[in-house]
């Protein structure tokens, strides 16, 4: 294991436990292979902190603050910590079995997502130091209570030319793609071969648990609906119309198909651009839901991100009846919660209308954020009653 070193001025910041160290901070000496793994050493050649290494603006993603003698009993001990954990929450029971293993920093992984349904585990990598050690954490998973099977779910989140060297696939046991898998007692059919992410938004369990106590006898527009997360709840909870609204037509396929898995009528799916969509009905609902796709995924972008949240904001808040809710959120990371809580409040000033938050979201436990790391708090969301 290669070792490397801080700049002079830099040394301070491992006192911070933050996760990350950037390239501007490191002095190397040799090339450093991506993906390899290296000891942070200080000014008198002491081990303090282990990681990967890649040659990205974040150099090191830091896995331990010291040494790691074993590589494969440090990721069993990870795992396991993290799974306990679920476990307490509980989030793996008989009507359950829906949940986010490993979130990354928030579970002391940087670089590494494990998301369960029912008996299959999905890892997605973000780092190519993590993915090299795919073949252990799959070895470890597999050892879990329940799994099955695990798939590697890497590609479209690794570097392009890394990339280009592997493919996703199955790591043990077989293909098992047709799976109903079950959250809170309702049913879904998941594909994390085909689906974006690794197949499921799992991170919005707790809020399309707090829309389903709201929708008793209401009409419900769920747009950005994917495969119909929240339409399920709303109609489990006694909506008695739910449109599902996205542009993909698999999603809606999805969609149409939870449906009919949980014997739910009143479900619509509709296949169209949700902007568009919002600017020609003439429609108002006692619910609007919008939970976009991340609009910033860069600082760069980060200004017209702002224009767009504020323009769906409006549009939705013109579609919501007097005394209805709306239900919006932003899982864009770089658009901080003041920041999305000042663009709503923008989109509202425009409509005219007098509107109360009710409740400020935020994603489930099963996706914690590292005290040290707050860009791992990410989703954000408002329930607002509009008068």
């Amino acid at each position: 294991m290669k070792r490397v070193s801080l700049k002079r001025n830099k040394e301070n910041i491992l006192a911070m436990q933050h996760p990350w160290i950037f390239s501007g901070a490191l002095l190397t000496e040799g090339e450093l292979e991506d993906g390899a793994w290296v000891e942070i050493v200080d000014r008198n050649q002491r081990v303090v902190a282990t990681g990967h290494y890649q040659n990205h603006s974040i150099a090191v993603r830091i896995l331990a603050f010291g040494t790691i003698p074993d590589k494969e009993a440090f990721y069993r001990l990870r795992v396991q910590e993290a799974f306990q954990l679920r476990r307490r929450l509980g989030l793996i029971r008989p009507d359950s079995n829906i949940f986010r293993l490993i979130h990354g920093e928030g579970d002391l992984l940087p670089g590494l997502i494990i998301d369960v349904y029912g008996s299959t585990a999905v890892i997605q990598c973000h780092s190519i130091g993590m993915h090299l050690d795919v073949p252990v954490i799959a070895s470890v998973v597999s050892e879990l209570d329940g799994i099955d099977q695990v798939y590697d779910k890497s590609q479209d989140a690794l570097p392009a030319q890394y990339r280009a060297t592997m493919q996703n696939g199955y790591l043990v046991s077989s293909p098992e793609t047709d799976a109903e898998c079950r959250e809170n007692g309702l049913s879904f059919h998941v594909d994390w071969e085909q689906g974006q992410k690794t197949g499921f938004f799992i991170d919005q369990r707790d809020n399309r648990d707090l829309v389903g106590k709201w929708t008793s006898g209401l009409q419900v527009l769920n747009a950005f609906s994917y495969s119909g997360g929240f339409s399920m709840y709303a109609l489990a909870g006694g909506a008695t119309q739910v449109v599902s609204v996205d542009q993909s037509r698999l999603a809606i396929q999805w969609a149409n198909e939870n449906a009919r898995l949980n014997a739910f009528t009143g479900h619509e799916g509709i296949c169209a651009n949700v902007f568009e969509y919002l600017q020609q009905t003439e429609k108002t609902w006692d619910m609007v839901i919008i939970d976009p796709p991340a609009f910033a995924k860069s600082l760069q972008k980060k200004h017209n991100a702002v224009q767009a949240y504020k323009r769906l904001n409006i549009l939705a808040m013109q579609r919501v009846k007097p005394g209805g809710l709306l239900f919006t959120f932003s899982c864009s990371q770089v658009i901080d919660r003041e920041l999305f809580q000042h663009t709503v409040v923008s989109a509202g000033m425009e409509t005219g209308r007098p509107m109360q938050i009710l409740h400020a979201l935020s994603q489930g436990a099963d996706h914690p954020t590292n005290l040290y790391h707050p860009e791992g708090h990410y989703l954000k969301g408002l329930a607002i009653r509009i008068h």
